[in-house]
C-alpha cells in the first residue's frame, strides 16, 4: 500500500515541480491530441520543416530595445529556438522551464557552445517584457555569466510571420473576453538550428531529455539534419466561443485525477486498517476465551 501511495503521489508532481526534465532518449513528450482537434486548433499545428533556412534578414528587438537581424545570432555555434509569447498564462512558462532544467544538466555554455533565442509570437509585447523574462530565465539557469547567451526577442508582425512560417509554427490569436489580453492557442515546441541558420532538429512538448538535447546540439553544430519526430502536441488551453474564455482542461483533469486517486488509496488504507484491528481483536479475545 505504501508504493501505490507514493506512485500516485508521484503522478502529481509534475504539475507542482519548478522544471521537469524528461527520461533520458526520449525526444516526443506531452499528451497526445484528440483525435479530433477543436477548430481552433486546427491551424495551431507543428510542420517540421527540416532542413528550412530561417530568414536570416527578419528583424526584431531585443531585451535591450536594440533593432538586430536574426541572422545576427548565426554563423558561429548552434541555438536553441522557442517560440512562445510573454505573457502566456500558462504553457509558454511551462516549456521555458523545461528547457532551463535540461540545460541544466548540460556541460554545454550558452554564448559558448551554443545560443538561445526566444522570440514572442505577439507583436504587442516590447523589449521591456522581454528583458524581465530574461531575467526570470536566467536567474532560474542559475549561471548569471552566460547573459550573452541567452537572446529574448520582439519584432513586428511581418518578422514573426516570416520566422513562423519557416519553423511550421502554427497559432491562432483567440480574442480576450470583454476587449481584454488577446491570448494565442498554439502547440509546444522547441527547434535546434544550425551555425547556417537551418532546422536541424524539432523537440515536441514541454520536458526535454538533456542526453537527446546534447547528441542534437552537436549534430547541429556540424550542420547535421535530424529525422521527424512522432506529432504528440501538447495543448493546455480550450477555447470556449459561448463563454469566449480559454479553460486549463488539460491541467484540471489530471489534477483531480491526482485527487481521487490519493483520496481513494487513502480511503482504503484506513479501511484495510480498521479491519486488521477489528480482526486482530476478534483473534485476541478468542484466544483469550480458549485459555
Amino acid at each position: 500500500m505504501a508504493i501505490l501511495f507514493a506512485c500516485s503521489a508521484g503522478a502529481c508532481m509534475p504539475f507542482v515541480a519548478r522544471a521537469q526534465v524528461a527520461p533520458l532518449i526520449e525526444k516526443s513528450m506531452g499528451d497526445p491530441a484528440q483525435s479530433k482537434l477543436p477548430t481552433i486548433l486546427q491551424k495551431a499545428t507543428i510542420e517540421q520543416h527540416l532542413d528550412q533556412q530561417l530568414p536570416l534578414n527578419a528583424v526584431f528587438r531585443n531585451e535591450a530595445g536594440k533593432t538586430v537581424r536574426l541572422g545576427d545570432y548565426f554563423g558561429k555555434r548552434p541555438a536553441i529556438l522557442a517560440l512562445v509569447y510573454y505573457r502566456c498564462p500558462m504553457l509558454c512558462s511551462e516549456e521555458l522551464n523545461g528547457l532551463v532544467g535540461a540545460l541544466e544538466m548540460l556541460k554545454f555554455t550558452p554564448g559558448k557552445d551554443f545560443d538561445v533565442i526566444v522570440a514572442s509570437i505577439d507583436p504587442s509585447e516590447g523589449p521591456a517584457l522581454a528583458a524581465s523574462e530574461k531575467a526570470v530565465y536566467l536567474k532560474r539557469y542559475g549561471r548569471p555569466e552566460t547573459a550573452n547567451g541567452w537572446h529574448f526577442l520582439t519584432g513586428p508582425q511581418s518578422s514573426i510571420d516570416a520566422l513562423t512560417q519557416a519553423v511550421g509554427f502554427g497559432y491562432v490569436r483567440v480574442p480576450g473576453p470583454d476587449g481584454k489580453m488577446d491570448q494565442y492557442a498554439h502547440a509546444s515546441s522547441i527547434e535546434l538550428i544550425t551555425p547556417e541558420g537551418k532546422i536541424s532538429q524539432y523537440y515536441l512538448g514541454v520536458e526535454y531529455s538533456a542526453r537527446d538535447m546534447r547528441a542534437g546540439l552537436v549534430e547541429a553544430s556540424h550542420g547535421q539534419i535530424g529525422t521527424p519526430v512522432d506529432l504528440i502536441y501538447t495543448y493546455c488551453y480550450r477555447y470556449d466561443p459561448h463563454t469566449a474564455k480559454n479553460s486549463m482542461i488539460v491541467v484540471r483533469i489530471v489534477q483531480a485525477g491526482c485527487l481521487l486517486t490519493v483520496l481513494a488509496l487513502g480511503a482504503f488504507i484506513l479501511i484495510s486498517l480498521r479491519q486488521d484491528a477489528l480482526h486482530g481483536g476478534n483473534a485476541g479475545a478468542a484466544k483469550k476465551a480458549n485459555g
